[in-house]
């Protein structure tokens, strides 16, 4: 049973730490199949293509849960070998509280509430949580766990910015509210909250015009806050695309290093398969500590190049290997 319970593990696993050559199809499918019960979310809202394929839809549906509380019934059996520190309880009550495991639950609940005598408008709402299935691409795709690094990463520079907006946001819409609540247009400003849909239009430089200012004041303060909403934009942008850049360069070394690492040990392999020709463990000993430090001084170069190209904002590495 335990060895059963580890090749299922195996099955599942995100990072695929074992290798195993079933692991990585079976991902796809689950990918394919996430986008296409997402797909069908989307059409079943067209009363014509449901009431055509209603019969289509249901069995689609069927079989995806079916595959979507397998997988998650496959991983709650087998979280404490994700987690071998902790205790089977401990380990089922971490992956339970997961944020990847709560999403695939609530992805596959609508279906099974179905059988429930729930409320209709209600159920319609739920089923709309059929669209967090996006989300389990997440666990699938390395671009996708590239994005919730970032943001895991620069959360309170996010969350400091995100704090000025607000206060910007109520700054603005006080100000105004004092200045065109006296004037031509008052019932358009009957309190400082109701300003607030005009104060995030303007922020965010979309202006529907639904609501705008009349008075000489109210204008200057509109176009002051529309000018600081294009600084504001563009500072969570600058946050998060520095980021990128610097995990991505990190993945680069990251990869430049381990075929480095590779290379080593494929000498190191060669030299083992010749020792019994002469070469003894003294001087195969040798030889990798030689190699050795050829790698860290390797590593010690493609630092101070990445530095240069940063300080100077040229690619020095692109231009070596074309010239080369």
């Amino acid at each position: 049973m335990a060895s059963f319970r580890q090749k299922v593990y195996e099955l599942f696993d995100e990072n695929n730490k074992a290798n195993h050559p079933l692991n990585g199809p079976i991902a796809k499918i689950i990918m394919v199949l996430i986008i296409l019960s997402v797909t069908a979310v989307v059409l079943e809202s067209d009363e014509n293509i449901l009431n055509k394929n209603e019969s289509v839809f249901y069995y689609f549906e069927l079989v995806a849960v079916i595959i979507f509380t397998i997988e998650y019934l496959a991983r709650a059996w087998t979280c404490d070998l994700e987690y071998p520190h902790l205790s089977k309880g401990r380990a089922f009550w971490k992956f339970f509280w997961r944020p990847m495991s709560v999403i695939d639950l609530l992805a596959i609940i609508p279906f099974y509430l179905t059988f429930l005598p729930v409320d209709g408008r209600f159920l319609r709402v739920l089923r709309l949580l059929r669209l967090l299935r996006l989300f389990k691409l997440n666990r699938y795709t390395s671009s996708m766990r590239l994005i919730g690094t970032v943001l895991k990463e620069e959360k309170e520079k996010l969350f400091i910015t995100i704090f000025m907006t607000l206060i910007l946001l109520v700054l603005s819409s006080s100000l105004v509210y004092e200045f065109e609540s006296h004037g031509p247009n008052a019932e358009q400003w009957p309190h400082i909250y109701g300003a607030f849909w005009w104060a995030i239009a303007t922020l965010t430089t979309v202006g529907y015009g639904d609501v705008f200012p009349v008075t000489a004041m109210g204008k200057i303060i509109a176009g002051v806050i529309a000018l600081l909403g294009i600084g504001l934009v563009a500072l969570p942008t600058g946050i998060l695309s520095s980021s990128f850049v610097s995990r991505i360069e990190e993945q680069k070394r990251q990869a430049i290093a381990d075929a480095g690492e590779q290379q080593i040990q494929d000498e190191l392999d060669k030299i083992g398969g010749t020792m019994n020709d002469g070469i003894d463990q003294e001087e195969a000993e040798k030889i990798r500590q030689l190699m050795g430090s050829k790698q860290k001084r390797i590593e010690e170069l493609e630092e101070i190049i990445a530095s240069a190209s940063k300080e100077m904002g040229v690619d020095i590495a692109t231009i070596y290997q074309k010239d080369s």
